[in-house]
């Protein structure tokens, strides 16, 4: 049945603004949901619907406008920045002097996790070479690893026994890999494993962008007891093409001042210990 409703001109005059306001109100609160992403790192569906006081649907309309517009990318439950599907890494060569002071800092403080007589597993990568460099010379220490580099810089301290898990060469992150590398793996344990990581996201996980090299990535985590990644900023948030592993295999993070704070408190809250240097 038809009912009639009648609107005095107040009323309708409030009408239509609400209708002319509401696209507007909406632009506004996604572009400050994209400010807040890109600020934070990441973000929640309930916190974005606390903080604006909408619903929960209107907010995953809102990041999927903003994913069509290449702002966000959402992930079950929010959204982090678009780069954090990362690109694929550049070469060894090509990272040495990328984020190069603070993977020093970061290099200092995870030697300094590492005590006289343990046996640790250093993994590849730039932040990793600078943990080995920064290990005090005189430190009685069993190293093994699976980089050609980490050898290097190691083979001179006397102190150090060195364990090379041999394997094929990848000669973009000079890492032995495959099939002999992790039978090397097989009947090895250690106290420590020290890795970098290309992504580090507290819902993806731990992420590589090598495919072949996951599983040997792999065969390393099962070979220690705790789990230490070293990873800049910029590692943080991002997904790379392959999941090692849970982020919570780790049981801490050593980062440097600038880690997207929505990232750190994410993690934390994991119950990984996150140092910031």
């Amino acid at each position: 049945m038809f009912r009639y409703v009648y609107m005095n001109a107040s009323a309708r005059q409030r009408h239509t603004y609400g209708a002319r306001r509401a696209p507007h109100l909406g632009k506004v609160r996604q572009r400050r949901i994209a400010e807040l992403v890109d600020e934070q790192g990441e973000v929640t569906v309930a916190e974005l619907a606390e903080q604006f006081e909408v619903s929960g649907m209107t907010v995953r309309r809102d990041l999927r406008k903003l994913e069509q517009q290449g702002l966000v990318e959402r992930t079950h439950g929010g959204a982090v920045p678009p780069s954090a599907a990362a690109a694929p890494e550049p070469p060894l060569k090509e990272r040495f002097d990328h984020e190069i002071h603070a993977k020093r800092r970061i290099g200092r403080a995870v030697a300094d996790f590492i005590a006289d007589g343990e046996t640790v597993f250093i993994g590849s990568g730039t932040t990793t070479l600078e943990i080995a460099k920064a290990l005090p010379p005189e430190r009685r220490l069993t190293v093994v690893t699976n980089a050609v580099t980490i050898v290097n810089a190691l083979a001179p301290m006397p102190a150090i026994d060195l364990v090379v898990a041999g394997g094929i060469l990848r000669r973009e992150e000079m890492s032995l890999i495959g099939h002999l590398t992790e039978e090397a793996l097989r009947d090895i344990r250690v106290d420590k494993v020290v890795m970098g990581m290309r992504g580090v996201h507290p819902e993806h996980g731990l992420t590589s962008d090598h495919l072949p090299e996951l599983q040997t990535d792999r065969a390393i985590l099962r070979t220690g007891g705790e789990v230490i990644i070293a990873a800049d900023h910029t590692k943080l948030g991002h997904i790379a093409a392959s999941r090692m592993a849970p982020v919570t295999v780790a049981s801490r993070l050593v980062t440097d001042q600038d880690a997207p704070e929505g990232i750190v408190i994410a993690l934390r809250q994991a119950e990984i210990e996150v140092i910031l240097v």
